[in-house]
């Protein structure tokens, strides 16, 4: 069972204030510092936490109980597009079936994965010569992966190099059909798929097969009234 299909009652409440589970140390590169991290993914098995430590160019690992420090489990060699680094990773997800990270490797424009199952060095290419921002995977073991540049999602079966069209894909602008810079992602058990429009400052909704989108949040430009 993937975190993002977890079900969250509708009466559900929220504590009014946080507590620091990763980083929380000011910006840096030990291991209890995180430097301007992106997207995370949450194991549901043991509540371990995966983060993509963008300026450090790795994946940090926190247990959960452990808010001292977390463990480098992918990267952390230096920027550089060799098979043991990263320049720029923007998202990550655990994958159950193999046991691995999959990761959005940005500028090096693909998507990697490295195995959590044992002191692996070197990460897989699962796609290439895509400018990759958000990560998704659905119940069926599809994986989504936003394009930034193309403002598209595509959906791939592992190992599937050229994907499906899913949302976008007709050039940049504000129409249902397209999109302007999708950012990260979120697909329910339906595989519909929610994106953040960030451009058009917009979510919207891609019902399966559908070849138009839904404004879920609304675009009333870019300001910081309640609509």
């Amino acid at each position: 069972m993937y975190s993002l299909l977890v079900n969250i009652p509708a009466n559900a409440k929220w504590a009014q204030n946080g507590v620091t589970t990763a980083g929380g140390h000011g910006r840096g590169d030990a291991t209890n510092q995180l430097s301007s991290p992106r997207g995370l993914f949450v194991d549901d098995d043991d509540q371990t936490v995966v983060i993509a430590d963008w300026g450090n160019n790795r994946i940090m690992q926190w247990k959960n109980g452990d808010t001292t420090n977390g463990q480098v489990v992918a990267g952390g060699k230096g920027q550089g597009n060799g098979l043991h680094q990263f320049n720029g990773p923007t998202d990550v997800l655990i994958d159950k079936e193999t046991d691995s990270l999959i990761n959005c490797d940005r500028w090096n424009r693909r998507v990697v994965r490295w195995s959590r199952r044992s002191d692996t060095t070197q990460d897989e290419i699962l796609i290439n010569d895509i400018y990759c921002w958000g990560l998704g995977m659905d119940e069926r073991i599809y994986l989504y992966v936003s394009d930034y540049v193309k403002h598209q999602v595509r959906r791939y079966q592992l190992g599937d190099k050229n994907g499906t069209l899913v949302t976008g894909g007709n050039d940049e602008d504000d129409g249902l059909n397209q999109l302007n810079g999708p950012t990260y992602l979120f697909v329910d058990r339906q595989q519909n798929v929610y994106v953040p429009d960030s451009n058009n400052h917009r979510v919207m909704k891609w019902n399966k097969g559908a070849t138009e989108g839904i404004v879920v949040a609304r675009g009333q430009g870019q300001w910081n009234a309640l609509t």
